[in-house]
């Protein structure tokens, strides 16, 4: 599976490009900003978008949303319980003192244990809150990556103090969810550098 990895937007938010090598056909994490960058690397492995995935609700994940679907058609997936704040991103972003679109309702609900498809590839659906309630991690089994947004970080966690949030579900979702994946799973996250299953549980200082 191709793997590309954008940082994007004021805040540093992770935006992953999934490709299926075999088909051309891709899937698109978290385009928090700069739909063009994003469209670009598109262009150049020569990538077909079929699904628009976030992982939560929030504007630095999803303010690329409405470029990105009005560019390529592809769906919009997001857990139910994040969908509402898809059309508030202008008000939430404000209160950080920047800009954000509010995007296109979502196209599908995702839920955990749902499998994603595209191209030869899937993604199996974990429902990872605390961060948001509608927070998601994406598992692909045969390569043996996730793809975690703010759930978890290398050697931190998400914040639990924006709206929505709650320390112990996240806690939760991480021993419950994650952690319940082969310790060499590959974690992507949502802002910073990846990590492994396995070196948070020995050295994550939250999850101790």
């Amino acid at each position: 599976m191709l793997i590309k990895d954008l940082v994007v937007g004021p805040i540093g938010a992770n935006c992953i490009i999934l490709g299926c090598e075999a088909t051309r056909q891709a899937a698109v994490i978290d385009p928090g900003d700069d739909a063009d960058r994003i469209l670009k690397a598109l262009a150049d492995e020569h990538l077909t978008v079929t699904a628009i995935i976030n992982t939560h609700g929030h504007f630095d994940h999803v303010g690329a949303n409405k470029r990105l679907k009005e560019a390529t058609g592809a769906d919009i997936l997001i857990h139910e319980a994040d969908a509402g704040m898809l059309q508030e991103l202008s008000v939430t972003a404000m209160a950080f003192g920047l800009q954000a679109e509010n995007s296109p309702p979502a196209d599908r609900f995702i839920a955990d244990g749902d499998t994603i498809t595209f191209g030869e590839k899937s993604l199996t659906v974990l429902h990872t809150p605390g961060h948001t309630p509608g927070g998601i991690t994406l598992y692909c089994k045969e390569d043996n990556v996730a793809f975690a947004g703010d759930t978890l970080f290398y050697g931190s966690i998400g914040r639990t103090d924006l709206p929505g949030g709650n320390y112990a579900t996240l806690i939760s979702s991480i021993k419950n969810q994650l952690f319940s994946l082969p310790d060499a799973t590959v974690i992507y996250t949502g802002h910073g550098p990846k990590t492994s299953i396995g070196t948070e549980k020995q050295y994550n200082p939250f999850l101790k």
